[in-house]
């Protein structure tokens, strides 16, 4: 959570680009993530309500690097089976140069995005979160670790559509233990 604020913040990591487009998913429905001392996962449908408002699109929740935001429809979102879309039109800033420049040589850590529970959005069911409605804010391509380490980052290219650039599991995994232990020994 952001000191004083009631905003959350989740990871992915599926990202494609195309041209200066990006496109993927910023949340998926049914991955568990582990945050702190307990389990968090997204019902269906969790963002139908969230959709209709402006969104932001940033780099790593920096609200200084506004990569694109709904209102301006630079970003579109949707809501499918798999969780939440996006397709986002990277702007000709140096932000949208670095992400464009990650993206193309699998650098990225994946997605993120940050949200309110609005009250009755949540249920618990003794150290598992279930996310049932997500006031969304903002999504964020961030340059670290997913909390949701069931998604992947992928690029999109002209000469090659669809390819993906996965992080293992076990990769993602020793780094979030080694993340943890610098943290533990500062």
């Amino acid at each position: 959570m952001i000191a004083g604020s009631d905003m959350e913040r989740r990871t992915f990591t599926e990202v494609r680009t195309a041209g200066r487009r990006i496109e993927g998913y910023a949340a998926t429905f049914g991955s568990e993530a582990r945050i702190g001392g307990f389990v968090e996962r997204i019902a269906p449908g969790a963002f139908a309500g969230a959709l209709a408002g402006d969104v932001l699109a940033m780099l790593d929740h920096d609200p200084g690097k506004v990569l694109g935001r709904t209102r301006s429809g630079t970003l579109r979102l949707t809501q499918d089976s798999k969780g939440l879309a996006f397709s986002l039109d990277l702007p000709d800033t140096q932000a949208g140069k670095d992400v464009l420049a990650l993206a193309e040589r699998g650098d990225l850590g994946g997605m993120s995005f940050g949200f309110i529970v609005p009250k009755g959005g949540e249920a618990w069911t003794g150290n598992t979160r279930t996310l049932h409605q997500i006031d969304l804010r903002e999504i964020s391509i961030v340059q670290a670790w997913p909390a949701y380490p069931d998604t992947e980052v992928a690029l999109r290219t002209a000469r090659d559509a669809w390819l993906a650039l996965p992080v293992p599991r076990e990769i993602r995994r020793r780094r979030l233990i080694l993340a943890e232990v610098a943290r533990a020994v500062d």
